[in-house]
């Protein structure tokens, strides 16, 4: 994708470069050129979930997740792009690791873990979730049906 993007952008120069001086004789000075718009691609969600220790074999495995729409892998993909959708409305990150000073309740939600990766509204993404503490049970469950639902 990058190289198609560098591709574009040197034929589009190479194209505006011959054209501009002609123009400018024409017509005067060119006006300052508009910003490169963000390519679909860029902003589109597209993320690899991989979940394991759940002791639910339908849960785990590696899904692909794309939004915009919703595709993949993923078994409840418009639902996962769905509350992705609500959640970057929000204030928080969900991916975001529990702060290190967090004091969370000493409980376990068992030993399912989940890694995601990949792109979410135009931003690389690689978070590790697991269920050891009442903080990473809770950061699990907002991320619910993009995790499965683990009890």
């Amino acid at each position: 994708m990058l190289r198609r993007l560098a591709l574009t952008t040197v034929v589009s120069l190479a194209a505006l470069s011959a054209v501009a001086p002609a123009a400018a004789a024409a017509t005067g000075p060119l006006p300052l050129p508009l910003p490169l718009p963000v390519l679909q691609d860029d902003a589109r969600t597209r993320l690899t979930i991989t979940v394991s220790g759940t002791g639910d074999s339908a849960a785990e495995g590696s899904f692909e997740l794309r939004c915009a729409p919703a595709g993949g892998s993923h078994p409840v993909a418009e639902q996962a792009c769905g509350r992705l959708d609500e959640l970057a409305g929000g204030s928080g990150d969900p991916f975001a690791p529990v702060p290190a000073d967090a004091l969370c309740t000493l409980q376990s939600g068992g030993p399912a873990t989940a890694r995601v990766t990949g792109r979410w509204q135009g931003r690389h993404i690689d978070s590790a979730f697991s269920r050891t503490n009442g903080c990473e049970i809770s950061r699990w469950n907002n991320l619910i049906p993009v995790l499965p639902n683990v009890r």
